[in-house]
């Protein structure tokens, strides 16, 4: 009887692919967001970078388009996830409400806009993330 000395993954590969599909939905999120936001700058619909913006209508179209993008991102993830593409999609999900409830917390002191918007950014994380995971498992069937 022999006894194994180490412990390894044997699929090293798919945890790097794992972690791969959720940063891929990650780096889409934030590249199309602070994109559009860009462009919305450039048209002067948004007040400068730097700037506080205050106006509810133009906090709204930001959560619009930010809650699509999280959408998109987690469809992607689901996608390209090796395996089980709804854990991948709740990953990206628990990832994106992190970085929005730390987005709350630094930005609300700061008086940029409304404190309801980050809050609303972190609590959309997980729905967006359950639809975007959604959306890729009915396109399979």
């Amino acid at each position: 009887m022999t006894i194994p000395m180490t412990t390894t993954n044997p699929h090293p590969r798919r945890l790097w692919r794992s972690a791969g599909a959720v940063l891929l939905g990650f780096f889409a999120v934030v590249v199309l967001s602070l994109g559009t936001d860009q462009v919305l700058h450039v048209l002067e619909v948004y007040p400068p970078w730097g700037q506080p913006m205050h106006d509810p209508g133009l906090n709204l179209l930001a959560l619009a388009y930010r809650c699509v993008y999280g959408v998109v991102g987690s469809y992607l993830t689901a996608r390209v996830a090796p395996h089980s593409p709804m854990r991948h999609a709740w990953a990206l999900g628990i990832i994106g409400s992190v970085v929005g409830v730390a987005g709350a917390i630094a930005t609300i002191p700061m008086h940029l806009g409304p404190a309801w918007y980050p809050i609303a950014l972190a609590l959309a994380a997980l729905p967006c993330a359950w639809l975007g995971g959604v959306l890729h498992r009915r396109q399979g069937e």
